[in-house]
């Protein structure tokens, strides 16, 4: 599926090329914090993954001790890291309609009342997300029910064998290069940008 995380091989991970340039999504964010957001931030989410995947590897060849604790939840954050940002990337495009359409917007409109509805909640969401983390649009199989969610870093809160359709990262490194300290100002741009028809298909998936 495209919104599934690409590997170099069995036993990599590897940073996603994006859809679009650096700076198609301007003004709502600039060439320099997404080449930043992209290549560094979220490189180092790829790299840190390999690291703990490499030395867990390396630690059964040998019969060595591990530090399954600390490394398990190290793994944990840096891979969820990785796949949030491979989906927020999904999330955002640079040729978008201004509302969601097909089933969609008809699941929305059934279990938020409206769009508008909806806009607001989710914007609340995000703007409400202690320190770092993500404000999350996912589904529900079993009640068939959209459900907004915060995910606290890339690892907290997150509820078992839901799926995310859409993201929004309100870290500071993806906003505040453009907007300082106005997380409502960024979370205000994201609507302008959002790939309707990606979230639809992670929907329909």
């Amino acid at each position: 599926m495209e919104w599934n995380v690409k590997y170099q091989n069995k036993m990599k991970y590897q940073l996603p090329k994006l859809d679009y340039e650096y700076d198609e999504l301007e003004p709502h964010i600039s060439k320099e914090v997404l080449k930043i957001h992209h290549t560094k931030h979220h490189q180092v989410y790829v790299d840190n993954s390999n690291k703990i995947l490499k030395k867990l590897e390396d630690a059964r060849n040998k019969n060595d001790d591990l530090d399954l604790k600390h490394l398990l939840k190290s793994l944990s954050f840096n891979v969820g890291g990785h796949i949030l940002h491979s989906i927020f990337w999904k999330t955002i495009s640079s040729n978008n309609s201004e509302e969601p359409k097909g089933k969609l917007l008809e699941k929305i409109n059934n279990d938020f009342g409206s769009f508008s509805r909806f806009k607001e909640e989710f914007s609340n969401v995000a703007n409400s997300v202690e320190g770092s983390g993500w404000a999350a649009l996912t589904y529900c199989n079993e009640t068939d029910k959209l459900i907004l969610m915060q995910i606290e870093k890339h690892n907290v809160n997150i509820c078992p064998g839901i799926k995310i359709l859409m993201v929004l990262d309100v870290w500071e490194h993806a906003y505040y290069l453009d907007y300082k300290n106005k997380r409502n100002k960024f979370v205000e741009a994201f609507w302008k940008i959002v790939n309707w028809k990606k979230v639809e298909k992670r929907l329909n998936d």
